[in-house]
């Protein structure tokens, strides 16, 4: 997974919380994460095509999935991970 995020603007910090939230109860390890800072790699956002933050691209296992922004969505990011269930 790549989370792309904007220094420490708002949602950038409550996206990473959600998805560490999410990680350690859905994933427990089975996971890698890269946190992009756009502002630090500006040419990196534009090379993956990222228009807006915070943005969470789930290169592998394919299909890849994008979900844009603070996460707060479960139910949204778990069907874009791929993990079966709802969450109540």
């Amino acid at each position: 997974m790549r989370l792309y995020i904007a220094g420490s603007a708002p949602n950038s910090i409550q996206a990473i919380a959600n998805l560490e939230a999410i990680c350690r109860e859905h994933l427990k390890g089975i996971h890698k994460l890269e946190i992009v800072d756009i502002l630090e790699q500006p040419q990196r956002a534009m090379a993956d095509g990222v228009l807006v933050t915070p943005s969470l691209t789930k290169v592998s296992p394919l299909p890849a999935a994008n979900v844009v922004g603070n996460l707060n969505d479960k139910n949204k990011v778990l069907l874009a991970l791929g993990i079966k269930g709802k969450v109540a």
